[in-house]
């Protein structure tokens, strides 16, 4: 798991990750202090990003200040040294952090990356189109809620634009085949919900939040750091809840005059099978009970192995139940290739 990871980061812009990965991988097979940090979790199901819980603990050490060494190698943290010697740097942090490491590895990975909203922006802005009715948005796994104020982003590039152009929150060049975003779109009802959520207008939900980016892609900082600055003027309550019970009742009655919108990014894969069906089930019900007056929208962005697209943007429409692909795109939300 953490050889696979390495590779997805050096893929996706991460060479720190990408070489720190590699060496911890190393070091659990030498039974070092990688090891000792993840031992028991070699049963772990290999879609629950351990190596992002791993570096991810890490990180929020390094980001507290209490690895200096290995900070000076996290441009997160303003460290300038890059990758020579920051392995040994993360070996020491390890040992002499590893009963703390062992209880962070254990903790879900909180990413909520803004960037997805670039492929997501699409999606709502068809739905608004197609219905002409405020957007009822409710989230599974919403994390720290960032994706349910998309709206109030900027967002540019193939030569489009959508959005506040005063919005702290800039996603630039995201486009390589742009949505129709001439259209605007009201959002009525913000919601989700999460196994753990995170509050991030509190110092301790963005800690939580910063740990879980890559220490070298400032692009992505910039983003969290403004959609925490929305996040403290636009409300997006999400609760610590089952996603298949919540769904089951904010959606146990249709709602007229709105269209609800079911959405989540890169959530499915850590759903159980049980949890799976039973969203799907719930949807379906739902499904049934659409009108042109209450429509139901279930939008997700996931990966899509079985075709060779590391990410997919999908959805199903009711009444009805059509469905079909929106898009493709990087997994942290760049490179989106509109195809609806």
């Amino acid at each position: 798991m953490l050889r696979e990871q390495s590779g997805w980061c050096r893929k996706l812009g991460s060479p720190l990750y990408a070489h720190l990965l590699e060496e911890s991988a190393r070091d659990v097979e030498a039974g070092g202090p990688a090891w000792e940090v993840l031992r028991g979790h070699e049963g772990d199901d290999r879609w629950s990003a351990l190596a992002l819980r791993f570096v991810g603990g890490v990180h929020r050490i390094v980001l507290e200040g209490r690895a200096p060494e290995l900070a000076r190698h996290y441009p997160s943290a303003g460290g300038s040294e890059g990758i020579p010697g920051a392995w040994p740097a993360l070996r020491a942090a390890l040992a002499a952090h590893a009963p703390e490491l062992r209880a962070l590895v254990d903790r879900p990975v909180q990413t909520n990356e803004v960037g997805r909203s670039a492929v997501l922006v699409g999606g709502f802005l068809l739905l608004a189109r197609a219905h002409g009715l405020p957007l009822r948005l409710l989230e599974i796994g919403a994390s720290a809620g960032l994706n349910l104020r998309w709206d109030h982003y900027r967002y540019e590039g193939a030569g489009v634009v959508w959005g506040d152009a005063a919005s702290p929150v800039r996603l630039t060049d995201v486009f390589e085949v742009p949505p129709p975003l001439a259209v605007t779109a009201e959002v009525n009802t913000r919601a989700g919900c999460d196994a753990s959520p995170v509050d991030p207008t509190t110092d301790e939900g963005a800690l939580t939040l910063k740990s879980y980016l890559w220490p070298d892609q400032g692009a992505r900082f910039a983003a969290l750091a403004g959609a925490i600055v929305v996040a403290r003027r636009v409300r997006a309550p999400v609760a610590r809840a089952d996603a298949g019970d919540w769904l089951a009742d904010v959606l146990a009655d249709p709602v007229a005059g709105a269209t609800t919108v079911v959405f989540h990014s890169i959530v499915w894969q850590y759903l159980t099978a049980d949890m799976r069906a039973a969203i799907r089930e719930t949807l379906a019900r739902a499904g049934a009970r659409a009108s042109t007056a209450a429509p139901l929208a279930w939008l997700r962005f996931e990966p899509a192995p079985p075709e060779g697209v590391p990410n997919e943007m999908r959805l199903t429409a009711w009444p009805g139940g059509s469905d079909r692909r929106l898009a493709i795109a990087h997994p942290h939300g760049r490179a989106v290739r509109w195809v609806g």
